[in-house]
């Protein structure tokens, strides 16, 4: 029992071969894929995925990249999409000033939007975050001192020090295939500690393949390695991670239970 908490299920490099890629997911134990929207362009791809395979969730929102291209999109239009049945959170949103493909101040507002709208709804927000650790902590600190809402860190890349700060937030936690590279020592460091309770694991397919298939379209599959790795990094039984993590999977995007 495997749950990949993010990918992309309509990107090139898995979109072409999408019914063979889940088909090898599930061969691994794979039972439930979060399928990530972007852009307002692919939500009605990503929920028509969703609506074909039981066991493919998605959600709606913008990613901080696309922020300057859809100042249309607020939280109103959020929630009104969000009503879907098959979908079960927001996102990927947040900050990313790595980059800087959107004025900071249109990644904030669109970041706020969606945080209103999970708010609202009480499904989970994805959070995409990128050399805008204080930002977005800032960001979320002040939201949640507006009211509470359920949240995800994705693909953390951050410091020891954010990620205790997202915890005491109350938020949980998703690790990547970065884990399993031989560079991410401090990553490996925070992953250990991380509560069981508070943890996730995820692809971002097609990006991120873990060791051993870097250099590889990444796919949901792929996740029983980082729970193989992560399992031996913690100490704990592959089995169990995988299903604990699952379970978290569920808790956190309650609507999947429907």
């Amino acid at each position: 029992m495997l749950a990949d908490s993010h990918c992309h299920l309509n990107y090139k490099g898995v979109a072409e071969q999408q019914a063979a890629v889940l088909e090898r997911a599930r061969a691994r134990g794979v039972t439930a894929m979060l399928n990530i929207a972007t852009r307002a362009s692919e939500w009605d791809a990503v929920i028509a995925t969703a609506e074909r395979e039981p066991d493919v969730w998605a959600t709606v929102g913008i990613h901080p990249h696309e922020a300057d291209a859809h100042p249309e999109v607020d939280a109103a239009r959020l929630i009104e999409r969000a009503a879907h049945p098959r979908v079960v959170g927001l996102g990927e949103s947040g900050l990313d000033y790595h980059y800087d493909h959107s004025d900071r101040a249109r990644q904030q507002a669109s970041f706020r939007a969606h945080i209103a709208a999970a708010r609202e709804t009480g499904l989970p927000l994805v959070v995409h975050t990128r050399d805008a650790e204080a930002d977005t902590a800032a960001i979320l600190r002040d939201e949640m001192g507006q009211g509470a809402f359920p949240c995800v860190i994705h693909c953390f890349t951050g410091t020891s020090a954010f990620a205790d700060q997202m915890l005491a937030l109350g938020f949980t936690i998703s690790i990547s295939g970065i884990v399993t590279f031989r560079n991410a020592r401090e990553l490996q460091e925070v992953a250990a500690r991380l509560p069981l309770d508070r943890l996730l694991v995820e692809t971002d397919a097609p990006f991120l393949a873990p060791v051993p298939h870097r250099g590889k379209p990444g796919e949901p599959a792929f996740v029983a390695d980082t729970v193989a790795f992560l399992a031996e990094l913690r100490g704990e039984e592959p089995e169990m991670l995988a299903e604990a993590t699952a379970r978290n999977f569920h808790a956190l995007f309650t609507k999947t239970a429907a």
